[in-house]
């Protein structure tokens, strides 16, 4: 099998160049509110850490993959060694997940995870590119109650589950791929604020 070398052709250099060009508008339109969010959250889950709290995460689909991109990262390490941090990505359980599901429906998939896992101090990000996921909206709720810190990065505004939690970050983009690119971006803007935020303990 031989697989070709050379220029593309117009039709797919085109869509490319839209790709790339929706997460450079989206960068430029989202970039201001979203530094200053983040840079907040980051203190507030050093506060978490300081008192030996938690993060939880939860998504579906590409939104789940990036909620276990950044406990990965908290666990491990971002760019500088620290001691690892508590971070738990409620999807990761395959069989916790699908027996709630079985037995209690797909809103309690991680609502039911977080009430056996979570306590009052700790800290949740949501990521939904609808900001409408029914699972996703009712683990905020259930958060909210519990006394467990809420931050969501969702698509466009208005949406259901920007509006349940203690704050949010909505992306502005017109493509789900662009909202779960900028997702990425803000993933790894909450490790560099928290580490710095840390350091400064």
């Amino acid at each position: 099998m031989t697989f070709s070398t050379g220029p593309l052709v117009p039709e797919t250099g085109a869509d490319l160049e839209r790709h790339f060009g929706a997460l450079g508008e989206a960068l430029a339109r989202n970039r201001a509110g979203a530094v200053r969010r983040i840079w907040a959250w980051g203190e507030q889950l050093a506060d978490v850490y300081a008192r030996n709290g938690r993060l939880f995460t939860c998504g579906n689909g590409g939104s789940a993959a990036e909620a276990q991109h950044l406990s990965a990262e908290l666990t491990g390490r971002f760019r500088a060694e620290r001691r690892p941090l508590a971070a738990i990505a409620l999807h990761c359980d395959t069989s916790a997940t699908t027996a709630i599901v079985n037995d209690y429906g797909i809103e309690e998939m991680f609502a039911r995870q977080l009430r056996a896992h979570g306590r009052p101090g700790d800290a949740l990000v949501v990521l939904s590119t609808s900001g409408a996921s029914p699972n996703v909206v009712a683990t905020a709720k259930t958060a909210q109650d519990m006394g467990i810190t809420t931050w969501a990065m969702t698509g466009p505004p208005p949406n259901t589950l920007a509006s349940v939690c203690d704050d949010a970050i909505a992306v502005d983009a017109e493509s789900a791929a662009t909202v779960q690119e900028m997702h990425l971006v803000l993933v790894h803007a909450l490790c560099t604020a928290l580490d710095a935020a840390l350091e400064a303990l």
